[in-house]
C-alpha cells in the first residue's frame, strides 16, 4: 500500500478539498453502477491510496477520506464536527469546555451559556440525506402518481440552482462522509473573518499550544495506521492567518516525519486579491505574502502556488475552431471554454480541485509489474518520485508552476496537432510568460483524452501525440515525464455550471454551436478529459523575486516601515533575515552565480 494523507487548512482550501473529494466519491460510485461505463470499473486506480476502511461503533463498515480539515469555528455549516457518520458522538476535546469557560465567565465567576442557531441544510443536502435514507427510492409522489424522469430532472435542476445561488460553507456542496477525527475547528476563532487576514493572527490563535498538539495527534492517528505512507498532500489557503497555522503543522511534520515527502498546494481565492486602501495595508499585505511564502516553502519538499487574480475569460459561442484556437493563444485569462464567476469560491475552487485531482492520479496508479494493466494506465509514480523529478535534478528548484487544460481538444483535429501542450494555461500567478527555459523539467498528466469527437484515445495514442508535440515545440524542456490513464474526470451533480456551450457531453469540443444555455454543468456534461502539468522552470522567478524584494524593502532594510509589524507577528530581526536568506537560496537555484544573499540590496 502507498497511502496518502491529505491536510486542508483554511476556508478556501476546504472549498477546493470539498470538490476534490466529490470527484473521488463520484469515481467510487461509478464503479458500482451495474451497467455503467466500464472505463471506471477498469480504471486501474487504487482508491485505498486516499481512503481508509473502518467501521462505526455499531459495526457498520465505513470508507472515509484519510483527511484532516482545519477551519474556523462555526465554518462547517450544517455538518457536525463528528462528521455525517457519527452524529450521535459528542466532542471529546476537553478544550471545548475550557475555551468557552475562559471566554464567557462573567464578573461573578458564573459561566454564561451561549448557543448559536444551527444552520439548516440546503436543498442539495436535504435531498442527499433523503437518498441515504432511501426516501427518494419511492417512485410515487404525495398524490400517489408515479414520478416521471422529467420530474426527477426538475429536482436536479433545483438542486443545482440552489448551489449556484446559496453556497455559504464548503460543506454545503459536499457529498462525502467524514471520519470523526477529520474535522477540526480552531477554538477562539469565531471573530470577524475579515480580520483573520495577516500572518500574526493565526499565530495568536495557536499561542496556547494545546490546539497544535490536538491537530498533531489527529495526524498521528492517520499516519500510524498506514502500512507504507508515500507522502502528505497539503492544501493551504495562504492569503490570511491560516498560513501561519499551516506553517506550525508543517514544522511538526518536518520534525516527526522526516522521511515523509510533503507536496504543498498554496491556494488563493480570486476574492483575496483586494486592492489596498492605504500604504499601511499595502505594506502589510506584501509582508504577509513574503513571510507566508518563505515559511511554507521552508517546510515542504515541493510547493505549487495556485490561484489567479481572475479566472474570467471572454465568453464565446458559435466560433470556428481556428478562431477559438487563436483566441485561446492570445487571451490572458483561463480558457474561454470555462465561464467562471470570480465572486463565487464555489466556482474557482472547482477548477483548482480538478487540477489537483489530475496531478494526484499517478500516485494511485498500479505500479509497473506482472499484474499491472498497461492498457489503462502508464507512468505511475509516488510523491517521492515527483519531488525527485521536479526538485531533485541539477537545478534543485522546489517551487513549481501548475498548468491545466480543462478540457483539452481531441488529438486528431486537423488544426490541432500537439493541442494538449498548446492548450495548457497557468494557474500559478505572477509568472514569466513565454518562458523558454532549456533546463526546465516537467511532469504532465493526461487522463480521459479524446481521439476524435467523443471517442476516447488509447494510452499509446496519447503518448504518441505528446511525443510529437514535444518534438515540434519551439522550446523543449530538459526532461519531461508523462502519465496517462483512460479514466476521465467525472462531473458530479454538485459541480458548478462553468462550461461553455462549446463543451459537449463527454468534454468534446463542439464548434459553431448556438444551442443550449450559456453555461453548462453536470446535467449536460457527464465527464471531461483533463491535462495538468507541473513545471519547474525560470517562469517562477518573478513570483519569488517579488516576495524577496518586499521582505527586504519592508522588513530587512534598516528602518523598514514594518519592522514593528513583524515584531508583533513574533519575528525578530534575525528570523526575518533568515527568511530573506531562504528566499535568496530559492532564486540561486536558477542562477548560482547571482548575488542575492546580501541584505544590503
Amino acid at each position: 500500500m502507498r497511502e496518502l494523507v491529505t491536510i486542508q487548512v483554511g476556508t478556501f482550501a476546504n472549498y477546493v478539498g470539498s470538490h476534490f473529494w466529490n470527484f473521488q466519491d463520484e469515481l467510487l460510485g461509478l464503479t458500482e453502477v451495474p451497467d455503467g461505463d466500464p472505463i471506471y470499473k477498469n480504471s486501474s486506480l487504487d482508491m485505498d491510496v486516499l481512503y481508509r476502511a473502518g467501521e462505526t461503533q455499531q459495526g457498520i463498515p465505513t470508507y472515509c477520506p484519510r483527511l484532516i480539515s482545519i477551519s474556523f469555528q462555526g465554518s462547517l455549516g450544517s455538518l457536525s464536527l463528528s462528521g455525517s457518520l457519527f452524529d450521535d458522538i459528542s466532542s471529546s476535546d476537553p478544550t471545548d469546555i475550557l475555551t468557552w469557560q475562559g471566554l464567557l465567565t462573567n464578573e461573578t465567576g458564573n459561566v454564561s451559556r451561549c448557543m448559536a442557531e444551527p444552520h439548516k441544510k440546503n436543498l442539495f443536502l436535504q435531498s442527499l440525506s433523503a437518498e441515504e435514507h432511501e426516501i427518494l427510492d419511492v417512485s410515487e409522489d404525495d398524490s400517489g402518481e408515479v414520478m416521471c424522469s422529467s420530474q426527477r430532472q426538475v429536482q436536479d435542476k433545483d438542486r443545482i440552482e440552489c448551489l449556484e445561488t446559496d453556497v455559504k460553507f464548503w460543506t454545503d456542496f459536499s457529498k462525502v462522509q467524514y471520519h470523526p477525527r477529520s474535522l477540526y475547528e480552531l477554538h477562539s476563532s469565531w471573530m470577524d473573518i475579515q480580520k483573520f487576514e495577516d500572518y500574526g493572527i493565526g499565530k495568536d490563535v495557536l499561542s496556547g499550544g494545546l490546539q497544535l498538539e490536538e491537530m498533531n495527534e489527529r495526524l498521528r492517528f492517520f499516519i500510524e495506521e498506514c502500512d507504507h505512507i508515500q507522502g502528505i498532500q497539503f492544501v493551504v489557503d495562504d492569503s490570511g492567518g491560516f498560513s501561519s497555522v499551516a506553517s506550525e503543522v508543517l514544522e511538526n511534520i518536518e520534525d516527526e516525519y522526516t522521511n515523509t515527502p510533503v507536496l504543498l498546494y498554496a491556494v488563493r481565492d480570486p476574492g483575496a486579491y483586494t486592492y489596498a486602501t492605504n500604504q499601511k495595508s499595502s505594506i502589510g499585505r506584501s509582508l504577509h505574502d513574503a513571510v507566508s511564502f518563505s515559511r511554507l516553502s521552508s517546510f515542504c519538499n515541493l510547493m505549487i502556488p495556485v490561484g489567479l487574480p481572475s479566472l474570467r475569460c471572454t465568453q464565446v459561442c458559435g466560433w470556428s475552431y481556428v478562431s477559438l484556437f487563436f483566441l485561446i493563444l492570445n487571451q490572458g485569462g483561463l480558457s474561454p471554454l470555462l465561464h467562471v464567476d470570480d465572486k463565487k469560491p464555489f466556482h474557482s475552487s472547482a477548477v483548482y480541485a480538478a487540477s489537483i485531482h489530475s496531478i494526484s492520479i499517478p500516485f494511485r496508479m498500479e505500479m509497473p509489474g506482472p499484474a499491472a494493466n498497461s492498457t489503462c494506465t502508464s507512468g505511475a509514480m509516488d510523491v517521492g518520485e515527483i519531488v525527485h523529478t521536479l526538485a531533485g535534478q541539477s537545478r534543485q528548484n522546489m517551487v513549481t508552476v501548475l498548468d491545466v487544460a480543462m478540457p483539452p481538444p481531441s488529438l486528431t483535429d486537423e488544426h490541432n496537432q500537439g493541442s494538449i501542450l498548446r492548450n495548457l494555461h497557468p494557474l500559478t500567478p505572477e509568472i514569466r510568460k513565454d518562458d523558454d527555459d532549456l533546463l526546465a523539467v516537467e511532469s504532465l498528466v493526461v487522463h480521459g483524452a479524446l481521439y476524435s469527437g467523443d471517442h476516447r484515445a488509447t494510452v499509446s495514442q496519447v503518448e504518441d501525440s505528446v511525443r510529437v508535440a514535444y518534438q515540434t515545440a519551439p522550446a523543449k524542456p530538459m526532461f519531461s515525464r508523462l502519465s496517462v490513464t483512460l479514466c476521465p474526470l467525472p462531473i458530479p451533480l454538485p459541480f458548478p455550471s462553468i462550461f461553455g456551450r462549446n463543451v459537449g457531453r463527454h468534454g468534446e469540443l463542439v464548434f459553431n454551436s448556438v444551442q443550449g444555455a450559456q453555461s453548462r454543468g453536470s446535467l449536460e456534461i457527464v465527464s471531461i478529459p483533463m491535462a495538468a502539468r507541473l513545471r519547474s522552470s525560470t517562469a517562477i522567478v518573478p513570483f519569488v523575486e517579488k516576495r524577496l524584494g518586499d521582505l527586504r524593502k519592508h522588513g530587512i532594510a534598516r528602518g523598514g516601515a514594518s519592522a514593528e509589524l513583524l515584531h508583533t507577528w513574533g519575528f525578530g530581526r534575525d528570523e526575518v533575515e533568515d527568511m530573506g536568506e531562504h528566499l535568496s537560496k530559492l532564486l540561486m537555484a536558477f542562477d548560482p552565480h547571482s548575488q542575492t544573499t546580501s541584505d544590503s540590496d
